[in-house]
């Protein structure tokens, strides 16, 4: 719940104690690790097996191995969101952008207008990809894969770019089409 009590989603959400073990473990371990539960995950308990598949790539593209950086991932989790207009992921991935950048700025700029962001060149060719992929990406071409290896991308690094802006398209529009609530915790994390 948020705390003015509102509901965190329009689906049902089962209490923690409810959630099949394997999930209880997920739920627990990240809320110890938060401090707080986040509701994506009370939201997702609804579908256990939604749950699972979607964490589990989740982990895999925002926490296994990469070229990206996991700040440059949560930039790219930013820009998309915002394009998407996804409240809850530009607030709880802006958070995380602040901790993992050390940056209290940085989540604000992007969650703003990536383009107007103090962001390298490099980092600003892979938000550009990256928005692209979410608003055209039946236009993606040659040349955007060049502009990407002229920074420094590896072909395995653009798959990365595409696989998290297009995860993130499938995750905003689930939380759009729940109205998750953000956790007002969210708000002031990394800001001090």
């Amino acid at each position: 719940m948020t705390d003015d009590a509102s509901p965190i989603s329009r689906f049902p959400v089962p209490a923690p104690e409810t959630l099949p073990e394997d999930i209880r473990k997920v739920v627990e371990a990240n809320t110890a690790k938060a401090g707080f539960t986040p509701n994506v995950f009370l939201a997702y308990g609804y579908k256990p097996e939604h749950f699972r598949a979607f964490f589990h790539y989740y982990d895999v593209l925002m926490k296994g191995p990469s070229g990206l950086s996991r700040a440059e991932r949560e930039m790219i989790v930013l820009a998309v969101s915002r394009v998407n207009n996804c409240t809850y992921c530009t607030v709880a991935h802006g958070a995380a952008l602040r901790i993992l950048s050390k940056n209290p700025v940085l989540a604000d700029q992007i969650s703003a207008n990536y383009r107007a962001a103090d962001v390298t060149p490099r980092q600003r060719a892979m938000l550009d990809f990256a928005v692209k992929v979410t608003e055209r990406s039946g236009e993606i071409e040659g040349k955007d894969f060049e502009r990407l290896r002229e920074h420094g991308f590896t072909d395995s690094d653009i798959w990365d770019i595409g696989a998290v802006a297009a995860f993130f398209n499938l995750s905003n529009r689930m939380a759009n089409l729940a109205d998750m609530k953000p956790n007002r915790e969210f708000h002031t994390m990394g800001r001090d």
